[in-house]
């Protein structure tokens, strides 16, 4: 899923924020340094999804037969193929 950087400024702010009005956290740095690195962190869990999307696409589409993007045996691949990505990467 491709994300605009506006829509990733609003989520991190929308993290810092919620941590801010939270009672069970406080800040050690100020509040746009907690957004910034929640931007960060945003962007490696969105580039790592973005890696896992592509591997688990490109094992359907080495198949020795052509499997059409929407089908029941394509989504059922996907899935299969994403959850195997995930578990390499430990996640």
């Amino acid at each position: 899923m491709r994300i605009t950087r506006d829509k990733l400024n609003k989520l991190a702010h929308v993290v810092a924020d919620t941590l801010a009005e939270t009672d069970e956290a406080d800040f050690l740095e100020d509040r746009n340094t907690i957004r910034q690195e929640a931007r960060k962190a945003l962007e490696t869990l969105l580039l790592a999804e973005l890696k896992i999307d592509q591997a688990a696409k490109q094992k359907i589409a080495s198949q020795r037969r052509i499997i059409q993007e929407g089908s029941q045996e394509w989504d059922i691949l996907y899935r299969k193929y994403y959850n195997e990505e995930v578990k390499k990467l430990g996640i």
